[in-house]
């Protein structure tokens, strides 16, 4: 029930279903290559594939977490909460640090990726929703049209591009994965995802993941407020995974051109 309060607040409040681009963008659809299983009540907002495990991070006041799970049985295998004040976003990995986003704190909590002890914080302007990293710099989605490039020592805004498909600005973009060079995003609302050039923030394709659950599995959590959300990926098996808000399953899915 709180999950789906949140969601019907977030749209009385303007985040209506956005409008996709047209057909000038080439669409691609997916091949489910294996299932697993995922926490049916985990409220996902980050996700990433690393060293053999998922790294997950889930949201709500009060019921936010890190997680470290096994892909092949989902079973939660290191979990820390996240303090009730905040409502946990998008998290990412990078070196020795597991960082994570907070929706409307304004706060990123840093923890050590082995441990989850906190380390540090960081503050930053506006919303957080989705984060990753190239490598270099930390990428973090706020819920608009624009991605924001970070110095992943003082989390210091370096760039940042607006997102753009047919010319048009691509908002409420969510969980981001950074995967061959581009930037891939969960287009809130929707069951697309956006492929997106980070230099010049235009969208270069839409991926449509829609049919991934069953339809009494999708009934179920459009009625408690779950949307598609999380996107990982194995490098060293060009693996994608994807998984959503209190969806009962991640999917490993490979790509294919639709138009």
């Amino acid at each position: 029930m709180l999950a789906s309060l949140v969601v019907l607040t977030m749209r009385a409040i303007g985040f209506a279903t956005p409008q996709l681009p047209g057909g000038n963008l080439p669409t691609f659809g997916y091949e489910i290559v294996h299932v697993y299983p995922h926490d049916p009540n985990a409220f996902t907002q980050g996700l990433q594939f690393v060293d053999g495990f998922l790294y997950e991070g889930t949201g709500l006041s009060g019921r936010s977490s890190i997680r470290k799970t096994k892909l092949e049985t989902g079973e939660v295998l290191q979990k820390r909460d996240v303090p009730s004040e905040h409502f946990g976003e998008g998290i990412t990995v990078f070196k020795n640090d597991l960082f994570e986003l907070t929706w409307q704190s304004h706060v990123a909590l840093v923890y050590d990726k082995t441990t989850f002890a906190p380390r540090k914080q960081f503050s930053y302007p506006g919303e957080g929703w989705g984060l990753t990293s190239d490598g270099t710099n930390l990428i973090m989605s706020d819920g608009t049209n624009e991605l924001r490039f970070l110095d992943p020592l003082t989390f210091t805004e370096k760039r940042r591009v607006k997102v753009t498909a047919d010319g048009t600005p691509l908002r409420q973009l969510n969980e981001i994965e950074f995967v061959k060079g581009e930037v891939l995003a969960n287009v809130w609302l929707t069951d697309y995802v956006a492929r997106i050039a980070p230099d010049s923030g235009k969208v270069t394709g839409m991926i449509d993941l829609r049919g991934l659950l069953s339809s009494a599995e999708r009934a179920r959590v459009d009625a408690e407020g779950g949307t598609m959300n999380g996107i990982a990926y194995d490098a060293q098996r060009d693996r994608i995974f994807v998984t959503g808000k209190l969806w009962p399953k991640v999917f490993e899915v490979k790509l294919r051109t639709k138009s």
